[in-house]
């Protein structure tokens, strides 16, 4: 279940971070940015590939929304088309503030996996938790400036 739900959680920051691509002006949001998107491109690779094995399905958001299952964190169909619309400082300061509730959701899934027996469910947990929180804390610095 975790790997079905953040999977689509991953994704929507990977949109989001390709987003800034074009938008953001901040060198400090575009490199986040761009760290955001290589870091999770590979996780989502990765619990594709547990599905696959485990023969589960690997589902989009609106399938993971519809098992009744809430993904903490998501942005609504809103927010991103506030985010879309968006440019400049306006997108960098938005980016920001939505990054930040995106991984304190991503943050609050992986702790329920953290002492998870599969190793690799257990160590990709960790590592959201550890690289996620560095990322909320350079984010409110950045909002802080």
């Amino acid at each position: 279940m975790f790997a079905q739900m953040m999977i689509p959680h991953h994704e929507q920051a990977v949109e989001m971070s390709t987003l800034a691509e074009t938008r953001a002006t901040d060198v400090e949001i575009v490199a986040l940015a761009e760290l955001i998107k290589g870091e999770q491109q590979p996780e989502i690779d990765s619990m594709t590939a547990w599905l696959q094995a485990w023969g589960s399905s690997v589902m989009d958001h609106d399938e993971a929304m519809a098992m009744g299952h809430g993904m903490q964190g998501m942005l609504s169909d809103a927010q991103i088309a506030e985010l879309k619309a968006a440019s400049g400082p306006q997108f960098d300061r938005l980016y920001a503030t939505y990054m930040i509730a995106h991984h304190e959701g991503a943050i609050e899934m992986a702790k329920q996996v953290v002492e998870s027996t599969n190793a690799d469910v257990a160590a990709l947990a960790k590592s959201i938790i550890a690289g996620q929180t560095g990322e909320i804390e350079q984010l409110k610095a950045f909002l802080e400036q």
